[in-house]
């Protein structure tokens, strides 16, 4: 297994943090966005950060909340 890039460790944080507070702000899922993209490269682990983070959203597991 190799190590997790800078970003991807953020990323991960990031979305743990949502994940345990289940909701998540729109500017809290932009900065996700631009986290992922920071490298310009979105490598396998971030890809499936955000698909995971995705699928929470649509399931209703984090909710999508105003500031």
């Amino acid at each position: 297994m190799h190590e997790l890039s800078p970003s991807s460790a953020k990323l991960n944080a990031m979305i743990k943090a949502a994940i345990a507070d289940e909701k998540i702000t729109p500017e809290e899922r932009e900065q996700i966005m631009m986290l992922a993209d920071e490298d310009g490269v979105i490598d396998a682990h971030e890809k499936a950060l955000l698909g995971q983070l995705q699928e929470l959203i649509e399931n209703g597991s984090i909710k999508l909340v105003k500031a």
